[in-house]
């Protein structure tokens, strides 16, 4: 990895492609400490600083903290991602989405377009939702300056809604210019630079909740290295996770003896963390609304039922009960697994391609054979990819249930990350083979 960084900024395009994306993730987090202009940011440092659920944990360090501050960055790149999911799910029940994806790059535009508008749509929608959830009681939410007017506190937190609105579009107008000028998916750029970003505090906290007074015992300080340790060996896991690729080999009829075939590489996690992150969303939903209204403290059936959605009661030795939503979260894993990729991987597609080209599967005949050998191994594959999500996701969950070790930089951010570096150096290194080709043609 150092090696191919090296080699890269000795090339002035790479190098001035790094910069630049460098340079956009800066305003990124620059933007992300702008407060929204007429917010009090006592009240809102104090409210999120009682907030310790991990679906809070999770959102806020998806923007790179920027929530928590309610800063004109708030919402992040989040509404652009939840749209894309949308727009590619709706393509499957609208059939003119689907026209268009298919009609190469012109319509690949026309679909990013609808893709742009449906996140404008959704943050501002997020950001009404927010603000006149957090604007219960207009004294708290409104600065000193903007008190007098609580009268009309209605068009005061439209206002507040409009600005987050424009923020969340502009953040998508920054990895859209990453995308084409710089390194990489701009979009997972920023998600990640925002969940790094949060790193440093992550770890600073979890080394003080440890102390007693001002000093450190043993057992303490031996837990703190366990969790770090605990990390690093995840990481690991989950390189190897990421870069494990089931290749189903393909030869064609058209070509000469001794020429060699392809193959179909078919990813272990092929649907990535969006299993996890629609899992994840769905169990803290509920708990978001009533920590936004206010009313996250209820009593009786209905705070059993939050308590057992919250990951962090999922591995609680005091109610073992709760660990029914961990088993929940398991099927929804599983469940969103194979919906996802039932949705970008379509075996019958790929067979009719393949027949078309004249490819087979050795041993096989192309068409429906093709197909069910196809749908067969992404099954298993599937599977063994959803364990290895709910393995990832899992640990941090049990660590924060059984030692207290609670961390905003869970299973789900640590795929994200790690997924995105080994993206970003397929990258640099597709570029750097681009360009010698490109040398060699020139000579």
């Amino acid at each position: 990895m150092l090696k191919t960084f090296r080699q890269a900024l000795q090339i002035e395009e790479i190098r001035k492609k790094l910069g630049f994306t460098f340079l956009m993730l800066i305003v990124v987090r620059l933007g992300s400490q702008l407060p929204t202009p007429g917010v009090n940011p006592d009240f809102i440092k104090s409210f999120f600083a009682s907030q310790t659920g991990e679906a809070f944990n999770f959102f806020n360090a998806f923007t790179g903290g920027s929530f928590e501050q309610m800063s004109i960055f708030a919402l992040s790149i989040s509404p652009y991602i939840t749209s894309s999911i949308v727009v590619q799910m709706l393509q499957m029940v609208i059939p003119k989405l689907n026209e268009w994806n298919e009609q190469g790059d012109a319509g690949k535009q026309k679909v990013n377009r609808v893709t742009r508008y449906v996140t404008v749509a959704i943050a501002m929608i997020q950001a009404l939702v927010i603000i006149f959830s957090l604007g219960a009681k207009p004294e708290n939410i409104l600065g000193d300056s903007l008190i007098q007017y609580k009268n009309v506190y209605w068009l005061i937190y439209l206002y507040m809604a409009v600005v987050v609105t424009a923020g969340s579009a502009f953040v998508m107008w920054l990895a859209d210019l990453i995308t084409r000028h710089g390194i990489g998916n701009g979009s997972s750029m920023i998600i990640s630079a925002g969940i790094i970003s949060s790193l440093p505090t992550m770890f600073t906290t979890l080394y003080f909740k440890y102390l007693e007074g001002s000093v450190i015992t043993t057992g303490n300080f031996f837990l703190f290295v366990l969790v770090v340790l605990l990390y690093i060996a995840m990481i690991i896991g989950v390189v190897f996770f990421e870069g494990s690729v089931r290749k189903i080999p393909v030869q064609y009829a058209n070509r000469q003896a001794g020429q060699k075939g392809s193959d179909i590489p078919v990813k272990l996690n092929s649907a990535s963390v969006i299993p996890v992150i629609f899992a994840s969303s769905l169990m803290s939903f509920p708990g978001i609304i009533m920590m936004l209204i206010g009313k996250s403290n209820i009593e009786g059936v209905g705070g059993h039922i939050l308590n057992a959605l919250s990951q962090q009661n999922w591995c609680s030795l005091k109610q073992p009960w709760y660990s029914v939503g961990l088993l929940i979260y398991i099927l929804l894993v599983v469940f969103f697994a194979y919906f996802y990729t039932s949705i970008t991987f379509n075996p019958l597609e790929i067979a009719n391609n393949m027949k078309r080209q004249g490819g087979f599967v050795p041993g096989l005949r192309p068409g429906k054979p093709t197909s069910d050998f196809l749908a067969k191994i992404l099954n298993y594959i599937i599977f063994i990819g959803a364990i290895g999500l709910i393995i990832v996701a899992v640990i941090p969950i049990f660590f924060n249930g059984v030692f207290g070790a609670s961390v905003s930089f869970g299973g789900t951010s640590l795929i994200i990350v790690v997924g995105v570096v080994l993206e970003t150096i397929k990258q640099v290194e597709a570029q750097l083979v681009n360009r010698h080709y490109k040398g060699f043609l020139n000579d």
